[in-house]
């Protein structure tokens, strides 16, 4: 499906352009703010194609993508008269908690493309040097300077995202970060001059690198802004309200903002190194198995700040050292339900997902495979903190800000560069092995297909009534099938027909609940509650569709008789399938279920199965 197509299904299903009052976007999600929850549709918009899952967190409507979520992005904006402007008035509802990963988030996700630029290209100069490639060249001093710049000049680029944030004039905002960083001010700091401002002695400090004083200064200043804008008159106002806001801001600045959040962040530096080296072991251990957890709900961005101010304070992470190996763990975890799946699609999207969460972009393998089984993403968890453990134990970090994965490996070179390589191992590995041998059940390679669709139906809704045959073939018992989800029964009790003729036809009066594209299998609601899955031949899936000719659509209405799906008996034999075909009630914990064809051979319409509703039966639940 097209960025555009997917972007104009988004805006209908989430209640439309006048419901959204902001949209922003970060390596993955679409992050929306929305007028009223109540308008959009979380259900319809997972159902979209090129939708991986939506997540609610930190007041945020966030749908992702994956990707593709840029192009998405710029379809909307384009086709909209949408804001992309994130303001912090926006979300004043919720708790402090919410409110504030909120306004984190906002401030930090635009600055990520140059952040991760940046820092890859730190990663991959250090390799370089290591390679031979002399530090005094040319091409190393103009790719290093492009690559020093984002950090250096940090506060800069907060100071525009924490503006348009907060509602302050963003230049202004971006004048006051320079006015921090200016030559003449580092100058003062390298050689320790004293000066004062209207004779209050200036606490001086290097913000090269720094976030929170930009952060506060540009909320002061959007509060300034605001007083004067509303006091004086509109015809001196362009001219006033910055001049005096400058003129007032940037001193406070210098005076007590900088100073003063200069002095928390070293208080959260020295907190963190406190909590690190206690036992780096039991940091790493928590750390790297609640990571994948926190980016689940979007609650990570309340710690990502702590690793740049690390960065800023010492010039290394030990953050990325513990945490980072959860992304392998995930890929690992991916693998593994590659590995193990026989199903086309649920292989191609695993290994996908596998090798975009290599790659340091973890959604995708997340809500598309490991969370979906559940399993996979326990095990995940259990490997990101041993590995975690390992990277703590080895006193791995990072030496540039950015998503952990394959490309940004040189950027754990030096100390516990050793250990940061067998900690991402040994996610990776372990994930993979544990999800193949414990992790993933093949009847989920059936459930992938559709089958989810079945509605939930209570005993007082069925009654006693015969299954007919929906083919004309040879009645085998389930048992015999080659299939362990069909033979052992893990789907439901029934039997199984080898076709002699390639026609399938509704077995009894009901719904279609499950209608496969392919035209592999049908499912279908009896009128007395009866669930029928009928799966025709076996892996058939695979075939994509050719040779199947399906009649009807999922939710239609079927009568006894009616021809549901036409398929070609010699083309499936001859792709190596076989062509025995089970029919399943699904609900069959609710009977007493009797073979009552006459013969082994059987004809359509002839008596199959016989039901008798169990008198203590409980509510059926849906297909799992």
């Amino acid at each position: 499906m097209s960025s555009k197509t997917v972007a104009e299904n988004i805006l209908k299903n989430i209640g439309g352009e006048s419901n959204i009052n902001s949209l922003v976007h970060c390596a993955t999600r679409l992050r929306f703010k929305l007028k009223d929850r109540e308008k959009a549709s979380k259900n319809k918009i997972e159902n979209i194609e090129g939708v991986v899952s939506v997540v609610e967190s930190g007041g945020q409507f966030q749908v992702v993508i994956g990707n593709e979520v840029a192009d998405v992005y710029k379809e909307i904006i384009e086709n909209t008269t949408i804001d992309s402007n994130d303001s912090v008035e926006d979300n004043q509802s919720g708790n402090i908690f919410d409110r504030a990963i909120d306004i984190i988030s906002s401030i930090f996700t635009p600055v990520l493309p140059a952040l991760i630029g940046a820092g890859m290209l730190r990663g991959l100069l250090m390799l370089a040097v290591q390679l031979g490639l002399d530090n005094s060249s040319g091409v190393y001093i103009i790719l290093n300077s492009v690559a020093d710049s984002v950090f250096y000049f940090l506060p800069v680029l907060l100071a525009y995202t924490s503006a348009r944030k907060f509602k302050a004039n963003p230049f202004l905002a971006v004048v006051i970060a320079g006015s921090l960083i200016h030559p003449s001010i580092i100058n003062l700091v390298n050689e320790e001059t004293a000066i004062s401002f209207l004779g209050i002695p200036v606490v001086l400090m290097s913000y090269t690198s720094t976030v929170l004083p930009i952060i506060l200064a540009s909320y002061l200043l959007a509060k300034v802004e605001a007083f004067f804008n509303k006091i004086i008159h509109p015809v001196a106002k362009n001219v006033l309200t910055p001049l005096l806001s400058l003129a007032i801001v940037t001193p406070l600045t210098f005076l007590i903002v900088g100073p003063v959040t200069t002095y928390t962040s070293q208080f959260i530096g020295t907190g963190y190194e406190y909590i690190y080296n206690f036992n780096p072991i039991i940091a790493g251990f928590v750390l790297g198995g609640i990571w994948q957890v926190l980016v689940v709900f979007g609650l990570h961005w309340g710690i990502v700040p702590i690793g740049w101010n690390n960065l800023a304070l010492y010039g290394r992470n030990t953050l990325s050292g513990m945490n980072g190996p959860s992304n392998f763990a995930q890929a690992g975890a991916a693998f593994g339900v590659f590995l193990k799946s026989k199903n086309k699609k649920i292989k191609q999207l695993s290994l996908s997902a596998a090798i975009t969460a290599l790659f340091s972009i973890t959604e995708p393998a997340v809500y598309g495979v490991t969370l979906r089984y559940k399993k996979p993403f326990y095990i995940a968890i259990l490997s990101g903190a041993i590995a975690g453990a390992i990277g703590g134990a080895s006193g791995s970090a990072t030496v540039a800000a950015g998503p952990v994965g394959i490309l940004s490996i040189p950027l754990f070179a030096g100390e516990g560069f050793v250990g940061f390589l067998i900690a991402i191992s040994v996610a990776f590995i372990s994930a993979a092995i544990l999800t193949y041998i414990f992790g993933y059940d093949r009847k989920h390679d059936i459930e992938e297909e559709g089958k989810a669709a079945t509605p939930n139906v209570t005993s007082d809704e069925i009654s006693n009534e015969v299954i007919p045959s929906p083919l004309k073939g040879t009645v085998v018992s389930l048992e015999s099938v080659n299939d362990e989800m069909f033979s052992k029964k893990l789907l439901g009790n029934g039997v199984a027909i080898i076709p002699s003729e390639g026609k399938l036809y509704a077995p009894t009066n009901g719904t279609i609940t499950t209608a496969f594209p392919t035209g592999h299998a049908i499912g279908l609601t009896s009128s007395n509650g009866a669930e029928i899955l009928m799966h025709i031949g076996l892996d058939t899936v695979n075939l994509d569709g050719d040779g199947f000719d399906v009649m009807v659509n999922q939710g239609d209405s079927v009568n006894k008789g009616d021809l549901l799906v036409e398929f070609d008996i010699n083309k499936i034999k001859k792709s190596d399938f076989d062509i025995v075909t089970p029919v399943i009630i699904t609900n069959s914990d609710d009977y007493n279920l009797y073979n009552s064809s006459k013969t082994e051979r059987v004809d359509v319409g002839d008596e199959l199965i016989e039901l008798e509703v169990k008198v203590n039966s409980q509510e059926i639940g849906v297909l799992t």
